[in-house]
Formats: C-alpha cells, structure tokens, sequence
C-alpha cells in the first residue's frame, strides 16, 4: 500500500475530522474512546498500527492470558508491551498490504480496545474453574457436592465479599453453577 492508499482507507474507516498526518507516512486517529496510531517505516517497507489498551500495571496478572490469547486468539494482530502500556500491534509489509486487510486489522485492534481485559480475565476464570473441577474429581467429589463446597464457602464468608447481599450471592452461585455445570464433562479425571 502507498501512503496515499493508506490515508484513503482510514479516511473511508474514520472520516477526515478524525484523522491527523502528524508526519510523512504517521497518522493519528483521534475517537471519543481511542487514539490509533498508523506508521510506515523509513523506507515505506513496513507498516505499523498501534492501539493503546491499559496501562501495563493493570495487565501485569494477566500476561501469561495475552501470550496465550497472541498464539490462538487474536488472529493477525498482537498484544505487545512498551513503556508501561500494553497495546494492541498490527504490523506487515506495505508491499502485499491491501485496504481489506488493514481495514481488517484495524477493526481487530479496535476489538482488542473494546475488550480491554474482559477476555483474558474471562479466561483465567475458565482455566480457574477447569482447575476446581479437576481437584474435585481427583477427590471424587460430584457435581452437586462441589457445588455444595462452593456454597458453604459463600455462607461461610470465605469466598464473596463482605457487603455482599444474598441477592448477589446467590447470582455469583448462579453463575458458578452454570460454568460447572458447562465444563464438567469436559474434564477428565483418570486416577
């Protein structure tokens, strides 16, 4: 893609209000909820988008998530770290670029941005509450008698908040029984 090519397809994604050239070949979009930032290399060989997702402190629990999500997930954009923010990368060479595939990618990021850390934070749980059913298996613990545990838990005050009403604990229950109930069948327990 030549830069002008570059500069028509954001203007066909974003308009012209939202977008500054801050430099030959560097382009800025400006949203009510993000900044993309579009760069071409020196020579004009490599094209580089970037969002900015969370500050790298908030995603500091969760990398080991974003190497995972980089390697099944996120398709052909990448979560990156640099100078304590972690952002979303999309990078390929300007040569073979076409509009469809940076229109793509920029939607991918946005996607990213959108998310924030929902889906890494989703995942941990999932590999959490795939961790919870294998130890009672391996207990020959049930369903029901898991389920049973994580309710004394609730009653108990070990797991929950401490302000939390019974309304809310039983939705938090709710919610546990159907991720269980989920996942169960999916993991095997072969002593």
């Amino acid at each position: 893609m030549t830069p002008e090519e570059i500069a028509l397809t954001l203007t066909e994604l974003f308009g012209t209000s939202a977008i500054d050239a801050v430099a030959p070949g560097s382009w800025q979009v400006n949203t009510s909820t993000f900044r993309l930032l579009v760069l071409l290399s020196e020579d004009n060989t490599w094209l580089r988008v970037l969002l900015p997702i969370v500050p790298a402190q908030e995603a500091q629990p969760f990398l080991g998530q974003f190497l995972e999500a980089n390697f099944d997930d996120t398709q052909e954009v990448r979560y990156a770290l640099h100078e304590g923010v972690l952002w979303g990368v999309f990078q390929h060479h300007s040569g073979t670029l076409v509009s469809a595939d940076l229109s793509n990618a920029i939607n991918r990021l946005i996607s990213l941005h959108q998310a924030r850390l929902d889906n890494v934070f989703n995942g941990l749980i999932k590999s959490r509450i795939r961790q919870i059913i294998q130890a009672a298996k391996q207990q020959g613990q049930s369903l029901q008698a898991t389920m049973q545990t994580l309710e004394r838990f609730y009653a108990e005050g070990v797991m929950g908040e401490i302000s939390q009403t019974p309304e809310t604990r039983e939705e938090v229950i709710a919610a546990w029984r159907r991720q269980l109930e989920r996942l169960w069948n999916e993991i095997d327990f072969n002593p």
